[in-house]
């Protein structure tokens, strides 16, 4: 098996993200014209309208994220000489990828997961279940702490906030042109019927219904990319695959055959295993546990 470093795997998946986040504005950027024009409104004007609603709404999730993410498991912080090991683990791995000590939680359950989150690396935090303190080796429980460190520091969830911004605008576009579809609203000075565009408001209709489709299909492409991203992270903080490799397999095992959580779904992608993902392909935000380990193997 040929040898791959862990810093041209973080390079190449760092210029893959990119390459999908530009194809995503390209998309949407595209998506918005045709759609508006199809319906009969100035594009310029409902892109202003869609990127304010849009803004606004990810803003306040994104400026809550860290919040949100524990009270919704009800973590609480890990102190006290029961949790040395952990807090030790988190500041020299810290100290490694050269940012500042993220607050610790733990989360009450014997689910094996974890999660990062925060707006930037002085205001971040790092939660690990009572699961993985218990069942996870400190080699194993290094890995996975690295793996979300690697997330902090490579700004993962600012970048997801940005695609997720991007995809909110053909959202909320496609619903404010399928709602005016429903209420009678097409036909506008700029196209629709006024100009005889029968064809164009088809294709205008089938856009608003794929549209958001497509850009989510992307946001699960870049996400994916950002979680092989962190596994290669994870191996340039600890010199030493086979943690998270052994890691990623306790987990797997533990949800195909426990079938439970305590996770909301809606912070299910946060986690480094989305204990939700079904469909592991194209409308999964985490890449398959053996293509993981394929990965970290080739390290």
């Amino acid at each position: 098996m040929a040898k791959v470093h862990f810093q041209d795997q973080i390079r190449r998946n760092n210029v893959l993200s990119f390459f999908l986040l530009a194809l995503a504005f390209i998309l949407t950027g595209g998506f918005i014209w045709v759609i508006t024009i199809a319906f009969g409104y100035d594009p310029f004007f409902m892109l202003i309208i869609a990127t304010v609603i849009s803004l606004v709404i990810t803003f306040v999730s994104y400026a809550n994220s860290s919040r949100i993410a524990l009270a919704s498991v009800g973590a609480y912080p890990a102190e006290g000489t029961k949790f040395t090991v952990l807090n030790n683990l988190v500041e020299g791995l810290s100290m490694a990828a050269g940012i500042p000590k993220p607050k610790v939680y733990v989360m009450p359950s014997k689910e094996i997961n974890a999660f990062a989150a925060g707006t930037k690396p002085e205001k971040s935090v790092v939660c690990v279940t009572e699961g993985a303190l218990e069942m996870l080796s400190k080699y194993e429980l290094e890995g996975v702490i690295a793996h979300e460190l690697s997330h902090i520091k490579h700004y993962d969830i600012r970048y997801i906030t940005i695609v997720t911004v991007v995809v909110g605008l053909v959202a909320i576009v496609s619903q404010i042109m399928l709602r005016s579809l429903f209420w009678g609203g097409i036909g506008g000075r700029r196209g629709g019927r006024d100009n005889g565009g029968g064809l164009l408001i088809i294709i205008g209709i089938l856009l608003a219904i794929l549209a958001p489709i497509v850009l989510r299909i992307v946001y699960f492409a870049i996400s994916r990319k950002r979680e092989f991203m962190a596994d290669a992270g994870s191996v340039q903080l600890t010199r030493n695959p086979n943690g998270l490799i052994n890691a990623l397999k306790k987990i797997e095992d533990f949800y195909s055959t426990k079938k439970m959580t305590k996770i909301d779904k809606s912070v299910a992608p946060m986690y480094i295993s989305d204990p939700y993902k079904i469909i592991r392909k194209a409308f999964s935000t985490h890449p398959a546990t053996e293509d993981r380990i394929k990965a970290l193997e080739k390290m």
